[in-house]
């Protein structure tokens, strides 16, 4: 089965998985949930990574067309991953955020595009996080994730690790940081009344940063996997990557 074959089954896949009914309390942060201001503010420090990745996306479909199959299937991976709704040890719900998957191929900037249309659809579609809250879940979900999720995978391979330990820590960093993020957002909006900001940060991380470490642990394990999958069938399109050493990545080590 050849690549295009293989991604439109994924899609196919991740449209029935959406179409199961999920309770939408996973931790994007939810309409109406944020002041004002810090929606605004969220919204204005995201606002350059995405010019850049819709340039970073223009640039990479004008040189290879043939990549769009990669690119939506990254769009595909962070969608249905970021949907899914998993109970956590807490007695709170978290998910997998997807986004180490494109970042690691496109680089950081096109995830943000990217998780920009995934976070909007889900909160049209599955009441799944916000429109107001839409700069600030994007922040933490397409810009840190991504951006962390690179940054580890480019450092572990200068350091001369292994190819499939730095998808893992990158994706599994990636997804980690996303919860960090979001655990100062809520912090910066909501300080509690005795210790303040730092106080605040700590409870929101207690309950979704360190319970996150299993989930991110799996996205880890799971991008991995997808990566030795494209690595076996997709070899031409991954040649067309300039990102990877002499043009592609013929197996992940």
């Amino acid at each position: 089965m050849d690549l295009s074959k293989r991604v439109q089954l994924f899609l196919c896949i991740s449209v029935l998985v959406l179409l199961i009914p999920l309770k939408a309390d996973a931790m994007h942060i939810m309409e109406g949930f944020l002041p004002p201001m810090w929606c605004l503010v969220w919204g204005l420090l995201t606002l350059p990574f995405v010019v850049i990745g819709l340039k970073s996306i223009k640039r990479i479909i004008a040189e290879n067309p043939r990549l769009k199959i990669l690119l939506a299937m990254a769009g595909a991976f962070a969608f249905v991953l970021s949907a899914l709704k998993l109970p956590s040890v807490t007695g709170s719900c978290s998910h997998p955020t997807g986004v180490g998957f494109g970042a690691i191929l496109f680089g950081p900037t096109v995830m943000s595009v990217l998780g920009l249309i995934v976070l909007l659809f889900q909160s049209l579609l599955l009441a799944h996080g916000g429109l107001t809250t839409l700069g600030a879940n994007t922040f933490s979900m397409a810009v840190v994730g991504p951006l962390v999720a690179y940054g580890v995978f480019v450092l572990v391979r200068k350091m001369r690790g292994s190819q499939s330990m730095a998808i893992f820590l990158g994706a599994a960093l990636g997804d980690l940081l996303t919860y960090m993020t979001t655990s100062v957002q809520l912090a910066l909006a909501f300080p509690a009344e005795i210790g303040g900001f730092a106080a605040s940060m700590a409870k929101f991380m207690g309950i979704f940063a360190v319970t996150q470490i299993p989930l991110a642990v799996s996205e880890g394990i799971l991008t991995v996997l997808i990566f030795n999958a494209i690595a076996a069938y997709g070899k031409d399109e991954l040649k067309l990557l300039k990102f990877f050493p002499e043009g592609g990545m013929n197996h992940v080590k």
